[in-house]
């Protein structure tokens, strides 16, 4: 192996370490990950969004692992799993006969996380009446359990997530204001698989071979008719969606040949999406807008490359894949500049 080889087998190893489990490398994707790397290293609050099955909890995952805190403890609660009376003593503990059958102390999961990171899963569906006291927590970083008289202070760095729109929540007056805002420091925003599309292949590849690798099958090939039928597809329960499809692929093939397991079209129902020869396309004119709105610059803090979150050299080495040469965004921004025709 050489040694530009040996680099980059390198910066796989780190980035799989950094970004564990998080499959692909398409644009949409790799802007997410740039955010996390710029918000990880501080104690920001971060409000991680996005459709159900995106993979919220990996990104509030490589947060962590990003972090000073990695190495200490990264606790979850998912709002929406726990029922409303549970709820308040599960996030902040009880002491020993705070309520009938309380026969012992209980940790909540505040205390279990300090120092390190708690992820509140789906934040928009706390209820109301716990939302007061979620606020207390975020500013003076103390609390009391139930039944105690005492206060505890803790050093928790939040990290939550949601589904819903929390903006009409706020609207609506079904989620607090003052919460949100203080929630809202740093949003990440978790694109849906739809719209990153470039890593179906891997993704699919991934999963297939895991699974194939626990329940001792051999699938060598995906064919190309199966692939474009999952590129494709809609995913309307994104990465979730593709996992459990592939595990039922891997199931049922036969003589190492993965099944299509997407279900059949009904009648004459044309696909919801672009075929895959636009991808490039979609990849593309998101290139140009960002040039357009830097006003044609590609480095720099205000250029293209930084509001995508990427490198120069990555943003290069994308335009020169694309096909996007200097002419053409020139034109785009309103120049007039004729020089050649050689990729930026």
């Amino acid at each position: 192996m050489g040694t530009s080889e040996r680099l980059r087998s390198v910066a796989h190893d780190d980035r799989d370490r950094q970004f564990n489990h998080i499959v692909g490398n398409s644009l949409a994707l790799e802007s997410v990950l740039a955010e996390v790397q710029r918000v990880a290293p501080t104690d920001s609050t971060v409000l991680v969004l996005g459709e159900t099955g995106t993979g919220k909890e990996l990104i509030a995952h490589a947060i962590h692992n990003l972090s000073p805190r990695c190495g200490h403890p990264f606790v979850k609660l998912n709002c929406a799993a726990i029922p409303f009376d549970l709820l308040k003593s599960e996030l902040f503990g009880y002491e020993k006969g705070a309520f009938t059958g309380a026969v012992t102390q209980k940790v909540g999961r505040f205390e279990m996380a300090d120092t390190g990171t708690l992820f509140l899963d789906e934040i928009g569906d706390l209820p109301l009446a716990l939302q007061p006291k979620l606020l207390r927590v975020l500013q003076e970083q103390e609390f009391e359990r139930l039944g105690g008289g005492g206060t505890h202070h803790i050093n928790v760095r939040l990290v939550a997530a949601t589904h819903r729109d929390v903006d009409d929540m706020v609207a609506r007056n079904e989620f607090r204001s003052d919460l949100y805002y203080r929630l809202n420091v740093f949003p990440v925003l978790v694109p849906p698989l739809r719209e990153r599309r470039e890593d179906i292949r891997q993704l699919v590849s991934h999963f297939v071979e895991v699974f194939a690798r626990r329940m001792g099958k051999h699938i060598p090939k995906i064919s190309q008719t199966t692939m474009n039928a999952f590129i494709a597809y809609d995913w309307p329960g994104n990465v979730r969606e593709l996992q459990n499809l592939m595990e039922r692929a891997v199931i049922r093939s036969d003589n190492g040949v993965l099944p299509n397991p997407l279900p059949a079209p009904q009648g004459n129902t044309k696909p919801s999406v672009a075929p895959p020869s636009t991808l490039r396309d979609h990849e593309a004119a998101l290139i140009l807008e960002t040039i357009r709105v830097a006003g044609g610059m590609i480095g720099g803090p205000q250029g293209a490359a930084a509001r995508l979150g990427l490198k120069r050299t990555t943003l290069v080495s994308k335009m020169k894949r694309l096909g996007i040469y200097r002419p053409r965004y020139q034109r785009l921004i309103g120049e007039s500049n004729k020089g050649s025709e050689v990729p930026i």
